[in-house]
């Protein structure tokens, strides 16, 4: 079963791999795949202003591939709705707190594009951001993505109207993070309890076997 890993400033250091070839998939799916030219990079790794120090990614590997990831950043620093979006929040605005967070570059690998992996991915964000108190998320998404969203429990609102992107209709929205959401995207998921993996120390593989013998792992707080 896929676990997903928190990395973020404190632990990067031990997953220079997996940052590496996180990136190199990220190159694949919006580039390759989705056609986002704008994203196209001659190294094959996409990468942007907001891959920094505040980042907080959340990687679903089976095993050690990687199979799904997603972007989280603190919307009280310049972030990709307030600096490159924000024609998108016409109806209040860019929403900005302590207690919001934006999440982008949210992807799943092809070959293993299921309703559960999803919902893996959807069910670690909410557990990640209940542990830091982090009650609204903000991202923008093709409009497709409302009935996903809400089939896994998320109460969420239009910032503003939708715009075409990249030829596919788009709109900014903010999503509650609640424990009802995130026990419903578990039960779709099939989980019976935590995803996370959040460690400081241990290398990838030793973490990779700790995790197929516990349900979750989790130490020191980011």
């Amino acid at each position: 079963m896929a676990v997903v890993y928190v990395i973020n400033e404190r632990n990067r250091h031990h997953y220079r791999d997996v940052i590496d070839r996180y990136y190199s998939l990220r190159h694949q799916v919006f580039v390759g795949e989705r056609g986002w030219r704008a994203l196209a990079s001659r190294e094959g790794r996409e990468i942007d202003a907001y891959d920094n120090a505040e980042a907080v990614y959340l990687l679903a590997l089976d095993g050690e591939r990687i199979i799904g990831g997603l972007r989280l950043g603190p919307t009280t620093q310049p972030h990709l709705l307030s600096e490159v979006f924000s024609h998108l929040a016409s109806f209040e605005g860019v929403l900005q707190g302590a207690d919001i967070y934006e999440c982008t570059r949210f992807f799943v690998a092809r070959d293993d594009r299921s309703g559960r992996t999803n919902c893996t991915l959807l069910a670690a964000m909410q557990e990640f951001c209940l542990s830091q108190n982090i009650n609204h998320v903000t991202a923008v998404v093709e409009t497709r993505w409302f009935a996903r969203l809400r089939r896994a429990g998320f109460e969420f609102r239009p910032l503003g109207a939708p715009v075409l992107i990249e030829g596919l209709p788009c709109v900014a929205i903010a999503a509650d993070i609640s424990e009802a959401s995130l026990a419903t995207a578990r039960r779709l998921a099939g989980l019976k309890g935590s995803v996370l993996v959040r460690h400081e120390h241990r290398n990838l593989r030793e973490q990779s076997v700790c995790a197929g013998a516990a349900s979750y792992q989790l130490s020191h707080a980011s």
